[in-house]
This record gives C-alpha cells, structure tokens and sequence, in this order.
C-alpha cells in the first residue's frame, strides 16, 4: 500500500484561529472589568468544605486531556484518510487498467469475428453456390421424365439458397460490411430497416450531429447495443413501434436510445441476460455507460451515453492501436 497521503491545510483554519484569539481577548477583558478572579474566590470560600475551590484546576487539566485526545484522534483520521485516498488511487489505477483490458479485449474479439466472417463467406459461401452449379447441371441433364431427379435437384437447390441466407445473416451479425464501407450512420440505417423488414414492427432512425467519422471501437459499441435492442424488442417485447435515436454534441457527447411501446418490465425484478451484460461492458469499455429505462405496460428505454472525454480517450486508443498494428 502506499505511504499516506498528507491532507491540505483547511482554508478555514486562520478564521478559526482568529475566532479564538479573539474569544481569549474578550474574555480577559470581561474578566478585569467584574474582577472575576476575586469574586471566584468569596465563592469557593463559602464552600471550602466541599474542596470547590480545587475545581477550576481539575477542569483545566480534563480541557488539556480533551484537547491532547483530539489531537491524537485527529492526527489518527488524517492517516486513514490519507489511505484511503491511496486506496482510491490505486483503485482508479486499477480500473483504469481494466477498462483498457477491456477495449483491448474488444478489439480483439471483433478481429476474430471479422476473421471468422471471412472464412465463412469464403467457406461456406464459395460451397452454396458450388452445390447450386451442381444441381442446376443436374436439372439440364436429367432425362425430361425423371421427375423424381428433377425434384431432389429442386430440393438441394432450395436448401443451399436457405442455406446461403442464413451464412449471410450469420456474416452480418458476426461483422456488419456496411459498418466499414458506409459508416455508423448507414449501417444503423440499414440495420433498423432490415429488422423492420424481418419483423414486421415499424422501426424508425433518427441521428443529429453525426457528420465527422468515430473511432471504429465506438462504432462497434454503438452498433453492438442496437442490435441487442433491437433483438430484445424482437424476442420479449410484443412492441408494435420502435425508435432508434442517436445524437452527439459537444456538450453531452453521443447519446443514443431505444424506445419500444411493448409491455415493458421491472427493471429491479428482470435478470440480465448475456447480451445486455455484454453491452454494459461495451459501454464500460469505452468510458461510457448503459441504462435500461422501463415499467410494466410503459415500454422499454436503451439509453447509452458516451461523454465527450470517452470518445476522445477512444480515438487515442484507435490511434495507439494502429500505431502498434504498423
């Protein structure tokens, strides 16, 4: 542990000592007008008996005691507090160190879907449209009454198309082409009328302020909480509107919301699933954070809010990385 931290004399403490002093003087000035150390004395004096006169030196030693003891309890808070602020330093150290663990991890993990979204369109891609050129050179070769031929040809053409679409989603959900090609704007754009499309439920976009690029770790960020919202929405909402709104200014950095109709639920009482754990330490990752706003019957709010300090700590890593990557 570190050694402790010496705390910063009070601004305060020359008015308090003035404040004293200055209660010091009056009080010998009050006690020379009435004669207060005669008077004290006719008054013990009727009361020898009893040793009352002995009072005023006891109680001037309990006022030293006092003092002495809270000086010593003073002098053992400012230790404590100086370790504590330690504490507090190391601790921010610390997860600040985590915090660059985690966007470190994120990258790494985007790099291994961007890899894996590769193969499989190489992959698995390049063999659907090998199995299509097959049976389409089944179908012009099969005699013109072998219907049974024909119809199996039809069959494993159907299932490589099926087959094909569903490599494709996959490729989406894995690394989304329109993320690096067009940009975040478009592909949240394209991602909300895609789900739109696939659900049925009307699904809105709305952006202000985003003209200059970001980094490429918020980009994934924000993308990645859209489409758990979205997904969320889709799988326990009974939602029959959604609005995607995504806004970033100098002020408040970006903010970004998901808003459903559907039947909401009770924050307190629902458990986090994996995807939302994930989007929170995304958000996290990035210096940001993610609430989930919502009531029984009132919908449901996505609301993630990257201050501006967050993005410019993000486009710092982008460049280290890049940087590193050279």
């Amino acid at each position: 542990m570190a050694d402790p931290v010496p705390l910063p004399p009070s601004p305060r403490w020359r008015g308090d000592l003035l404040r004293v002093l200055l209660a010091a003087a009056a009080c010998y000035v009050v006690s020379v007008r009435i004669d207060l150390h005669e008077r004290m004395v006719r008054w013990f004096g009727r009361y020898e008996r009893w040793q009352v006169d002995e009072l005023p030196l006891t109680a001037l030693v309990l006022a030293v005691g006092l003092a002495w003891y809270a000086w010593r309890r003073m002098g053992e808070v400012r230790v404590e507090l100086g370790r504590r602020r330690a504490a507090e330093a190391h601790a921010a150290a610390l997860l600040a160190h985590n915090r660059e663990l985690a966007q470190q991890l994120i990258g790494v993990q985007e790099r291994e879907r961007l890899a894996l979204a590769r193969e499989l369109h190489d992959e698995l891609g390049q063999g659907c449209s090998a199995i299509r050129v097959e049976t389409a050179c089944l179908r012009r070769c099969a005699p013109a009454g072998d219907t049974v031929l024909l119809a199996a040809a039809a069959r494993a053409d159907l299932a490589a198309q099926t087959l094909y679409q569903q490599v494709r989603e996959l490729l989406r959900r894995l690394r989304p082409a329109d993320l690096d090609a067009l940009g975040l704007v478009a592909a949240v754009q394209t991602l909300c009328e895609a789900w739109s499309r696939r659900t049925g439920v009307a699904c809105s976009f709305e952006q202000d302020g985003l003209d200059a690029p970001l980094p490429d770790l918020v980009n994934i960020t924000v993308y990645r909480v859209v489409q758990e919202s979205l997904t969320n929405v889709q799988r326990h909402a009974q939602a029959r509107a959604v609005r995607v709104l995504l806004r970033l200014d100098a002020a408040q950095g970006l903010q970004l919301a998901v808003c459903d109709d559907g039947v909401g639920m009770d924050p307190q009482a629902a458990t986090r699933g994996l995807g939302l754990l994930g989007c929170v330490e995304r958000a996290a990752a990035v210096g940001g954070t993610l609430q989930v706003v919502s009531a029984p019957g009132a919908g449901c709010a996505m609301r993630l809010a990257l201050p501006c300090t967050a993005l410019g700590a993000a486009a710092t890593a982008a460049a280290s990385a890049m940087k590193a990557a050279a």
